[in-house]
């Protein structure tokens, strides 16, 4: 005969499960922070010119103008890599927030139309403003992804009942088509569209200190601003009718999550173009590894995120040299299957 647990067992298995869950999270945030930096020593190493792990070194604490080695390491490759990691990190953590407030296991800042938003934002940059101080385009590439939300989220909310996930995935998809065709035209019509054409392959070859110096304090904000609502996240993930219940100010709450998400895509569009996919497959790898709690799933993400797109931007480098493959074309050989997996389970459960 069949006994059902007392409350006091169920309430020693939940916590001895969030136990395991923090020390697996601990793990992947200390483990992970230490094998990024060793990553992005390796991945400074490769390219169309070999460098010896010793002459990184050198540069990094013995820097010489005179060292060619030196000049490769400091101008181009160690931006491109601080860039990689931070784009991963602010990709990652914007992609958990969307999932986390909006119930959509789907949400992406690519598939949400944010970073066609801000691509197309790009596009007329170039063709009526040329010339702009990267501060600037920063700014326009916020409101580009803004712009972007805004389409996507009221073009699934047309028709009758809420904007289900499924709705919100086609829309993104529908108004991601038609940004990315508008600045296509206009880079055609305007002739900019070798300047743009970086930012719709996607990559990090063009990383300078400039850059750098501009985007990581923002990231670092808005990624503390992330940890800071992290708990209140994991209240929205239950359900905005709960999350009142629980006392929450889900306005409040919302306005500064999509405020945080649209610095983060911004941000990253700006540096590393149209790749997607790492907020979608990051955030649920984090989940499945740490559980529901997003006080651990953004600190993960923002790990794995990081992670993961030095990895890809190693194996563009390494896979045809001296040419250079899209990293967004490797993440998506990943985030493709893993769409279809979601969009497919999705389905039976409707």
């Amino acid at each position: 005969m069949n006994r059902q647990k007392e409350p006091e067992t169920l309430v020693q298995e939940t916590n001895q499960k969030s136990k395991c869950r923090a020390w697996v999270a601990w793990h992947i945030i200390f483990i992970g922070s230490g094998i990024l930096p060793l990553l992005m020593a390796f991945s400074i190493t490769k390219g169309a010119a070999e460098i010896p792990l010793s002459s990184v070194w050198n540069a990094l604490f013995h820097f010489s103008a005179e060292n060619t080695h030196h000049l490769i390491v400091i101008d181009l490759r160690l931006p491109r890599v601080i860039a990689s990691a931070l784009v991963g990190a602010s990709f990652a953590v914007a992609g958990a927030i969307m999932q986390g407030i909006t119930g959509n296991p789907m949400a992406d800042s690519g598939l949400m139309g944010l970073n066609a938003g801000a691509g197309f934002a790009l596009a007329l940059c170039f063709a009526f403003f040329p010339g702009m101080k990267y501060m600037q385009i920063i700014l326009f590439s916020f409101l580009g992804a803004a712009m972007g939300m805004v389409l996507v989220n009221g073009a699934a909310s047309m028709g009758r009942g809420s904007a289900a996930p499924m709705r919100l995935v086609l829309a993104g998809a529908a108004v991601s088509a038609l940004l990315a065709a508008l600045s296509q035209g206009i880079a055609l019509y305007f002739d900019v569209a070798q300047g743009i054409m970086f930012w719709t392959a996607g990559g990090v070859a063009g990383s300078n200190w400039e850059q750098i110096k501009i985007m990581t304090p923002l990231v670092a904000a808005a990624l503390l601003g992330a940890m800071a609502l992290s708990r209140s996240i994991s209240l929205l993930s239950l359900g905005e009718e709960a999350a009142k219940g629980l006392g929450l100010n889900t306005v409040m709450v919302n306005v500064l999550c999509s405020v945080i998400v649209l610095i983060l895509a911004g941000v990253s569009v700006s540096i590393v173009g149209a790749v997607g996919f790492v907020g979608l497959v990051i955030p649920h790898l984090a989940r499945y590894l740490v559980g529901v709690d997003y006080r651990w799933i953004i600190p993960s993400s923002a790990v794995l995120g990081a992670l993961l797109v030095v990895l890809a931007d190693l194996g563009a480098r390494i896979i045809n040299p001296p040419f250079e493959t899209p990293i967004g074309a490797l993440i998506a050989l990943v985030g493709v299957p893993f769409f279809l997996y979601l969009a497919r389970r999705q389905r039976r459960a409707l």
